[in-house]
Formats: structure tokens, sequence, C-alpha cells
């Protein structure tokens, strides 16, 4: 790197982008980060930080040895990511799962990122395609890109864009909930990062009470959708409840509300349903309903929520919500290293390449920076192995999904080539978490640049 070395423009500054950004930084390559909040607001963002986590506080599993999304954490832990880094720094109990206080995470990353030399923050919008003197440029923009740069993106592309509703869990305050019903314990009591085995908060219900809550959520009125917004599918791992519960009478006692690995203290027995709430801030002064996100009017979630045993007097520091996601049609439209096809000076990072969920956005925003910043420094930077967890999530998002049928997708071992032995139970995921592992510390092998 030299004195003259360009900077890298990034659209967006949520966690994709903040990723990339720290990335190129670290890598000697100068950045300018630009985030129209609070300039230009969004559906689902509260503040005008960068990194900030809008819907749940979770990054799921941290079990690197079982789970791709454990997996895929250790991946980035390894190649010195700033999420991994600040979610650490900030975790709170939760089972197995890795949850972070979200203002402390956003904050830790924000701090980290501005008192870098090379980073430049700029809080305004780009509207439309980047000017064309920005000759490398990567568009994190995730979900809730602007209309104006989604317009411009479709006339660019000839392709229109695809999209799906996500919705928001309600959050509680922890001293409205009734401690003599809700009894903390994590599943088959499990500990995780941060956690010691009784991380949630359990309310229970028996059989009446769960049919009534379910004929409610049925009954309860529901936003409606725009003209245009009618056909817009739901992305599986995010469904509302309501649509959960309208698939099937039983369906909630097989998902989110699932009983297994819990006891009730009071009486002894296993609950007919369980809902369960997870710790939103490090205080321990706000609960997240798990799986509770919701397109409920905002009377209703009250109304409904608060027939949950242990929730009857609940006051709720934000309702749960819906908005529109916007995301590219990837397969088709990018290469190997996430550029553009049809204009290779733009690559792409984060859900709007059709990742879903907060790690697996980070992932491809830690690979689109460490690609911009080789190109950038005269060199080249391979993918990841398809062995790896980023490997076959780029892999699943550039080529390896069908483009007449591409939905969003979280990391997952159906996206890894088959690993040769016999195995039995979790042994397979255990072998292919090792070779994941080998192959990506072969990966971040420093190469000698290009001649």
């Amino acid at each position: 790197m030299t004195s003259s070395t360009k900077s890298v423009h990034i659209v967006g500054g949520g966690l994709a982008g903040s990723e990339a950004a720290w990335q190129l930084a670290s890598s000697g390559v100068p950045v300018v980060l630009h985030e129209m909040r609070p300039t230009r607001g969004t559906e689902a963002h509260l503040t005008e930080n960068l990194a900030e986590l809008v819907c749940s506080n979770s990054f799921r599993s941290d079990d690197a040895q079982n789970n791709a999304v454990g997996l895929l954490h250790e991946e980035m832990r390894r190649a010195g990511s700033l999420i991994m880094r600040a979610a650490d720094a900030h975790k709170l109990p939760a089972g197995g799962a890795l949850a972070v206080d979200r203002h402390g995470f956003s904050a830790a990353v924000q701090e980290t990122l501005l008192a870098h030399p090379l980073v430049t923050l700029e809080r305004a919008e780009v509207a439309g395609l980047p000017p064309e003197d920005w000759d490398s440029v990567i568009v994190a923009t995730g979900p809730l890109t602007s209309p104006a740069l989604a317009e411009a993106l479709a006339k660019l592309t000839g392709e229109e864009s695809l999209a799906f509703f996500d919705a928001i869990a309600p959050i509680v305050h922890h001293e409205s909930i009734d401690l003599s019903v809700a009894w903390k314990q994590s599943r088959y009591d499990k500990g995780g990062p941060g956690g010691d085995g009784a991380d949630y908060l359990n309310c229970p219900m028996d059989k009446p009470q769960y049919e009534a809550f379910v004929a409610a959520l049925l009954a309860g009125d529901k936003t409606e959708f725009k003209e245009w917004e009618a056909n817009t599918p739901y992305f599986n791992g995010c469904q509302p409840i309501e649509v959960i519960a309208a698939s099937g009478p039983q369906t909630l006692r097989f998902g989110p509300m699932k009983p297994v690995g819990l006891r009730d203290p009071r009486t002894g027995t296993r609950p007919w349903a369980v809902v369960q709430l997870r710790q939103d801030n490090a205080l321990g002064t706000l609960w997240n309903i798990v799986g509770f996100q919701t397109k409920l009017k905002h009377g209703e979630q009250t109304r409904i929520f608060r027939t949950i045993p242990g929730l009857e007097k609940a006051e709720f520091a934000r309702l749960g919500g819906l908005h529109r996601n916007t995301f590219l049609n990837s397969p088709r439209l990018l290469d190997a290293t996430l550029r553009l096809k049809a204009m290779p000076r733009l690559r792409f990072a984060g859900q709007i390449t059709g990742c879903e969920g907060y790690v697996e956005s980070a992932a491809v925003g830690l690979m689109t920076g460490r690609f911009a910043a080789a190109e950038r420094l005269g060199s080249t930077q391979a993918p990841p192995p398809p062995t790896t967890a980023m490997g076959a999530l780029l892999g699943h998002i550039t080529g390896g999904a069908d483009a007449t049928t591409f939905q969003p997708m979280n990391v997952n071992f159906g996206l890894f080539p088959p690993i040769d032995g016999t195995f039995k139970g979790k042994e397979r995921k255990q072998a292919m978490s090792a070779r994941a592992l080998s192959d990506f510390d072969e990966w971040l092998k420093p190469r000698p640049l290009a001649a």
C-alpha cells in the first residue's frame, strides 16, 4: 500500500458494510463508508448507529463442531472479524446461542471503525448508482436498500429484484414479567457463551391455554398489504408467528413454542407448550420473545400476548413489526468474487446478495472486503474453499443455487460438499467442521503479490 492508494467506497453501514470496511482498513486500504441514516431512515432501524441489530439479538448457535453457523463464527474469528470481536465482547446468556447486548455491540463496532485512521464515515444517501469515478464500490445496503438505488440496479441488470417480508419480534420489560409463573431454564439445561444453562425465561401453557392462544393469533387483526406487496413471499426462517400457526394447530408446539427439554418447577412436569424469552441487553432489563415475529397490529399484539401466562401485565419496550426486504438474483448477476457482471466496479455484500442472517451477512461482507482489498493492492484473493462455511455460503450465492428459484438461505451443512467415510450421528458434522477449519486456515495463509 502506498500513500496514493485510492479509497474503496462502501455503501451501507450495517453488519456487512462495517465488516467489509474493517477488512479493507486492516489490509491497509483506505475506506469511505457511506451510511444514509439519520439523513434518511428505514422502516426497521431505530438509531443512526453502524451495525444496528434490528430484529433478534441472537447470532444463533456458537457450536463450531456441530452447527454450521457456529462453524461460521469460528471461521470469522480466525479471519479477524470485527463483528465477531464485538459480539464476543458483549455476549449475553442464551444457552448454546451467542446473543449480544445490541446497543453495546453496535457502539463497539462504530467506535472501532471511527478510531481507525483509514476509515472515513460520510452520512448521506447514495441515491442511484455510485458516481463513475468511484472505481471500486461495495454495495452493502442490506434488505432495506433505498428505492432510488434499488431502481437503478434493476434498470442496470435488467432483472426484477426479488423480495420477501421479514418480521420483528417484540421486546418486554423484565420488571413486568410475573416470575412466580415464568422460570429460568435453557432447553435440556444447555449452557453456552456467557450463560449457565438457565438463560431463558419460560412461560408455560396447558392445552386449553395453548388452543385459545392459537385461535387468538388466527383471529387477530393484522397489517394489511399494499397491492404491490401481496405476492411477496416470507423467508421461511423468519415467518410471523400467526403465519406459522395458520399452517396447522400443532405447528407452534413443534416450532418456537416446543416444550421439549423443559420442566415447570411448580408442577415437575413438561408443559403442553412454552413461550421463551431471551435476554436482550446487558442489564437484563429487556427480554425478547423468541420466535414471535409478527404482523399483528400493535393493539392486537398487546391484547393477545398478555394472555400468555406470566405476561399478563407485560410492558413492551418494542412491539413486533413487518418490513419488505429486497435482494438480488445473485446466481445470475454476480461473479465468484461478488462483482456485478454488468458493472464489475460494483461488488455486493450482505443480505442484498440473498444470504439470510446477521452472521451470514457479516461473513459475506468479510469476504467482499478481502476481495476488494486484494484487488486494490494489485493482487487477487481466491474464494474460500467450498468445504468451508464461508465458501459453501459464497458458492450458493454465486452459482450453487438455481437462479430461477433463488431464495435467501442461512448457512447449513447441506451447502457443503459431501465428506468421505462412514460416520454415525453427529460424527459427520464434526468431520465436516474439522475439514472446514483446516481448509480455512490454509486459505488464510498470506500469498505473494502477483508479479
